[in-house]
This record gives structure tokens, C-alpha cells and sequence, in this order.
């Protein structure tokens, strides 16, 4: 099996910053694109950043310039550094990851658990 497993998340106050991060393990042949989602209370998930294997960046226009997505491919780590945080970047911050299982012939997509990140203002 894959799992993806965050960590970095927390209480931060406005302007601060923080570094999430997101380790994929298990039966792993590759991983594609890799991107960092989020939700707030009673909104519906919403696109943060993703990144490619080539890591080639896209990012939504709300975070552009403050939140930068990486990737460690001899790791399977993504990580997306976030900067200049503003209170409505409060959300649970979910990554994904397009995953191609060793022994398979299709990708899937893998979801990490969540992470909390509050902004206080």
C-alpha cells in the first residue's frame, strides 16, 4: 500500500511562517505531480499548489509569492513552505500525490490525512 503522512502544521501568527511537509511510502514505481490543497470551515477544498515531476510550479493566485511547493524525489517528500501568512490561510491543509504502485499499470490518487494551520490575526 502508499500512504502519505504530513507534519508541520500549527498555531502561527500573522506574517509568520511555517513548513509542511508530506512523505509518500509504501509500494511506490513513481509519483507524477504532487500538490498541497486546503479547506476551511464550511468551504469546499481548494487547490494551494503543485508541482510536477519535472517540478515544473503552479499555484493559486492567492498564495502566489508567499507559498513556495518543493519536491525531494529521492525522498518522496513534498514540502510547501509558507510564507507572509495571512489569517484567511487558516484551513486543513491536505497533500496529494499521483502514485503508480509498483506491479501496477495505472496511477492513482493519494490523499495525506491533514494538517491544521491557524493564522491568528
Amino acid at each position: 500500500q502508499v500512504q502519505l503522512v504530513e507534519s508541520g502544521g500549527g498555531l502561527v501568527q500573522a506574517g509568520g511562517s511555517l513548513r509542511l511537509s508530506c512523505a509518500a511510502s509504501g509500494s511506490i514505481f513513481s509519483i507524477n505531480d504532487m500538490g498541497w490543497y486546503r479547506q476551511a470551515p464550511g468551504k469546499q477544498r481548494e487547490l494551494v499548489a503543485i508541482i510536477t515531476s519535472g517540478k515544473s510550479t503552479n499555484y493559486a493566485d492567492s498564495v502566489k509569492g508567499r507559498f513556495t511547493i518543493s519536491r525531494d524525489n529521492d525522498k518522496n517528500t513534498v514540502y510547501l513552505q509558507m510564507d507572509s501568512l495571512k489569517p484567511e490561510d487558516t484551513a486543513v491543509y491536505f497533500c496529494n500525490a499521483r502514485i503508480l504502485r509498483r506491479g501496477s499499470i495505472s496511477w492513482r490518487d493519494y490523499w495525506g490525512q491533514g494538517t491544521q494551520v491557524t493564522v491568528s490575526s
